[in-house]
């Protein structure tokens, strides 16, 4: 969990601080957005990274999350958490993207991509190996993980990533997703399944051929 997540959980405690931060937003206050920003932006990219799995389109839709939510912050009625809000927003974006990016893929020329400078948000992978190899090794099994992610079901995915990577409870999900308690429940076990039978195939060792060489003539 970084820094900005371990912000969240604090604010999240602590209900005053969520409306006195409301208040600020509904205000226009410059601070009050910098704290916005500050709580959530890691968060919101790490999840939508997550949905999408490339994390150029996922700053994109990041930013598009926070113009939406400083663009209707006036009209939360405070039903639900901030954060509940903001997921919400912040899935939905992601959804839309991803259908928008379907109904154009064949329109578009594929470019050579190229890391553009200025880019807000990026994306941190922790160093946690006393050897190269280990961490080439953790790399790849990061990439398998997030490539069988990207192969799930958009609404199995959600709610895995939600509850196994993120950590939220069934009941905060299920209020993010507006679904039921028990729907949500389905979704993280199918995804799971799905999640453990596609590594599965993906690590299991190739059939050995058996080859008997034939005599020197």
């Amino acid at each position: 969990m970084d820094r900005s997540e371990r912000s969240l959980e604090v604010a999240e405690a602590c209900p005053a601080r969520e409306q006195e931060l409301l208040e600020g937003l509904r205000s226009g206050s410059e601070q009050a957005y910098e704290a916005l920003i500050h709580l959530f932006q890691q968060p919101v990219y790490n999840l939508v990274v997550r949905l999408l799995g490339d994390p150029w389109e996922a700053c994109d839709v990041v930013q598009e999350v926070f113009l939406k939510v400083f663009r209707k912050v006036r009209h939360f009625r405070g039903d639900s958490t901030l954060k509940t809000w903001i997921y919400r927003i912040a899935i939905n974006e992601a959804y839309n993207h991803q259908r928008w990016f379907r109904r154009h893929r064949s329109q578009q020329v594929e470019l050579e991509s190229e890391v553009a400078s200025g880019r807000y948000f990026t994306c941190q992978i922790p160093d946690r190996a006393p050897t190269p190899y280990d961490c080439a090794l953790e790399r790849e099994q990061a990439a398998m993980i997030e490539a069988a992610l990207a192969r799930m079901n958009p609404s199995f995915r959600a709610a895995v990533v939600m509850r196994d990577i993120q950590g939220m409870s069934y009941e905060e999900i299920a209020e993010i997703l507006q679904v039921a308690l028990g729907t949500v429940k389905s979704r993280i076990q199918r995804g799971r399944e799905a999640l453990r039978r596609d590594l599965a195939a993906r690590l299991e060792p190739e059939p050995s051929l058996s080859w008997t060489p034939e005599p020197a003539r």
